[in-house]
């Protein structure tokens, strides 16, 4: 499939297809302003009449309070927050993506494969499988690393938590594509790690996790199984954070400076996952939209009833008794992308992507930013979009539109590594 030639003139992209964008020549060079065509929100209306995608359309709606706790009492200070967080986190987890396990005891890293010579001996390849057992089984998946064999030190990473084929991220080589271009990651001195989370941790399919995956595994097995109420998606976020546990444990590796990466459902995961687990450096939520950055109380796009109609097993059961009544969820995306506040996020979207809410994203985004500023670790966002094909930076708060549609491009991949850049080592792009 390939995108309009001219960007913003044509909506090219389904919201259900997920193939790959082909770039054409010169599509990144403009930046412009954001514009959809009237003639676009027309068709879309007419294809998809029960979805708005007209801005002038949003009914107003209002986002419950960040900087304030439960019981209208304001937070006042950093203590607060630090509270509010566990207040937020506990909502979440009660009402959307569920409760998850800890750490297992006895979790185990083992390379199962090396390859001191990869990518034309750039690079080394380390293919490291994490296991533990439960209940007289094991379960294992694994943790591809390409190291950057040219640095002076323990190398960044940035881990991509992948829901498509393994051919999206193909540890071999043998299939390169834009969604993981790791030879780009290693030249840019960071290494370049993959999960395959569909694949190995929890199949993205409700019929198939109820007897195979992580969570089964765990409802087989564990002796408190019932406490945990986690979904798919929840899931794919501890298998993260097993990662982050091995990172914490390669001396050449960093662990203070880990990104965590995703795309449309792998970017609400890799939200999640940065929420939950503080060691995350920079979380980097690429057309995410609805059950990730965009918030569910704006009329636009996706909408909270189709997401838990078509992927009941991503979030808890909870989730989607809120598709008819959304006012009274108490949660939105705002406080969820304030959960990564004081550290480091990058959102991202495709221009053309209406299905994932731009606009909505950025906007919760600007909204959110209010926890950096009360930090002291950061200016509040403004609410207009920034051009396309730009990457508006703001300390260790950052967002981007490109050209085309749902994807996760190498133009992506360019401005999260520039981000880092900015954040990591002190080089403003």
């Amino acid at each position: 499939m390939r995108p309009c030639a001219v960007p913003f003139l044509c909506l090219a992209l389904a919201p259900f297809i997920q193939a790959a964008v082909v770039p054409e020549p010169g599509m990144f060079d403009h930046k412009v302003p954001w514009v959809v065509p009237a003639e676009s929100i027309e068709r879309l209306g007419k294809s998809q009449p029960r979805n708005n995608y007209d801005e002038a359309k949003v009914p107003p709606y209002t986002l419950p309070p960040v900087l304030e706790f439960s019981d209208g009492k304001p937070v006042a200070t950093p203590a607060d927050w630090s509270r509010r967080r566990e207040e937020l986190l506990a909502l979440f987890r009660t009402e959307m993506f569920g409760v998850s396990p800890p750490r297992p005891d006895g979790l185990r890293f083992e390379v199962a494969g090396e390859d001191p010579d990869a990518m034309d001996g750039a690079a080394t390849l380390k293919r490291v499988a994490a296991s533990f057992d439960l209940g007289g089984e094991r379960f294992t998946f694994h943790i591809t690393i390409f190291v950057p064999n040219q640095r002076s030190g323990p190398a960044p990473v940035f881990l991509l938590l992948n829901h498509r084929g393994i051919e999206a991220a193909d540890p071999t080589r043998q299939k390169k594509a834009d969604f993981w271009p790791a030879e780009k990651i290693v030249a840019r001195g960071y290494a370049a790690a993959v999960v395959h989370v569909a694949a190995e941790v929890d199949p993205d399919n409700p019929s198939a996790a109820e007897t195979q995956g992580l969570r089964a595994f765990f409802r087989k097995h564990h002796p408190k199984a019932a406490e945990f109420t986690w979904g798919t998606l929840a899931a794919w976020a501890w298998s993260g954070s097993r990662a982050m546990d091995y990172f914490a444990t390669d001396a050449e590796i960093d662990s203070r400076r880990v990104a965590v990466i995703g795309h449309s459902r792998t970017g609400k995961t890799a939200l999640w996952a940065g929420a939950s687990d503080e060691r995350f450096a920079l979380v980097c939520v690429n057309g995410a939209g609805a059950g990730g950055p965009a918030p569910a109380r704006r009329h636009f796009g996706e909408t909270l009833g189709q997401i838990t109609s078509r992927f009941p097993h991503w979030f808890t059961p909870r989730y989607g008794t809120y598709a008819d009544r959304i006012a009274e969820l108490p949660v939105d995306a705002h406080q969820l992308i304030a959960l990564v506040a004081p550290r480091g996020y990058h959102g991202g979207d495709g221009a053309t992507d209406l299905w994932a809410d731009p606009r909505g994203s950025y906007l919760a985004l600007a909204e959110a930013s209010k926890v950096w500023a009360f930090l002291g670790k950061g200016t509040a966002l403004g609410p207009e979009m920034p051009l396309v094909n730009d990457l508006r930076i703001a300390g260790p708060l950052a967002y981007h539109l490109r050209s085309a549609g749902h994807d996760l491009m190498a133009f992506d991949w360019q401005l999260y590594l520039d981000h880092a850049e900015s954040l990591w080592r002190g080089k403003a792009q």
